[in-house]
Order: C-alpha cells, then structure tokens, then sequence
C-alpha cells in the first residue's frame, strides 16, 4: 500500500513540475510574440543586461593595465584607488581611464557616460531600453538562472542562484 501512495505522490511532483513548466513556456512565447508585435510599433527596443555590457565592451575593450599606458590619471576616478599592474581597467573614447568594475557598475546604474566629463558612451536609444528593461521587473532576458528562481519560486524551494 505504502509503494502505491509513493507511486501517486512521485506522479503528483511530476504532473505539477511538467505544467509549471508547460505555463512558463507558453508565458514566454506569449511575451515574446507581444514585444515582437510591439517592436515593429515603438522605435525604443529593450535592452538586457548581457546585451548592454556586450555593447560597452565592443566600444570599449578591456585592457590589463601596465606602468607603459601612462593613462591620463594614475587613479580611479570612480572608487578613488590607484591602478595595480596587471588590473583590468576600461578606456574611454575621451581617453579617461577606470577600473573595469567600477565603470561598468557606474554604466549600468547611471546614463552611460564618462563619470568625468559625461561623454556619452552608448547612443540614448540604447541606454533608454536597458533602463527600461530594468524598471520592469518581470521581464525575462533568456537566463538560465531567472527560469530556475522562478521554478524554485512556484515550487516554494528558497534557491537563488547567487549562493548555489
């Protein structure tokens, strides 16, 4: 009797995970065709954080740094804190010089310009999608972890991705 409760139990976890997921898919083509169809209406297309730290790299590439650069300033502007040989640290196009981290933390959270002299380094149409993206918290950009805290989520497991 007891391997027949334990049969049903198993087959109740793989029924509500197998529809969970089937839910999860048809909410994510839903959206998509949706942002698709809404795309083609609004000039301003959205931005996922993978995608904005790719364009800064693109334009921006890392580089090690080493005593031979000789940037304009031997500092962070950002975080205040020398250059160590060997750092990874980001040039701008208006030659200022900062740790790659904290240019980028300085990007994502502000509007994409020198912390210096605010050049500008994303076109605003870009900026806009990624900060948008960002305001709207259920938007889902293709993570692998996102879907497994939303899995963990409705399943009321308390994962995060983050300490796994």
């Amino acid at each position: 009797m007891g391997a027949v409760s334990d049969f049903f139990s198993r087959l109740y976890t793989v029924t509500v995970v197998f529809f969970t997921i089937f839910l999860l898919e048809i909410m994510i083509l839903f959206r998509s065709i949706t942002r698709t169809a809404s795309s083609h209406h609004t000039s301003k297309q959205l931005i996922a954080t993978t995608q904005f730290f790719k364009l800064i790299e693109e334009r921006n590439p890392t580089t090690t740094y080493t005593q031979k650069l000789k940037p304009q300033s031997r500092d962070c502007a950002v975080c205040l804190s020398d250059f160590i040989e060997g750092e990874k640290i980001r040039r701008l196009k208006c030659k200022h010089t900062f740790h790659r981290e904290c240019l980028d933390r300085w990007l994502q959270q502000y509007w994409a310009t020198c912390p210096l002299c605010r050049t500008k380094v994303l076109p605003d149409e870009v900026v806009a999608g990624f900060h948008q993206l960002r305001q709207d918290p259920v938007e889902y950009d293709g993570s692998d972890e996102e879907i497994i805290y939303l899995l963990s989520a409705l399943h009321g497991n308390s994962y995060h991705p983050r300490y796994f």
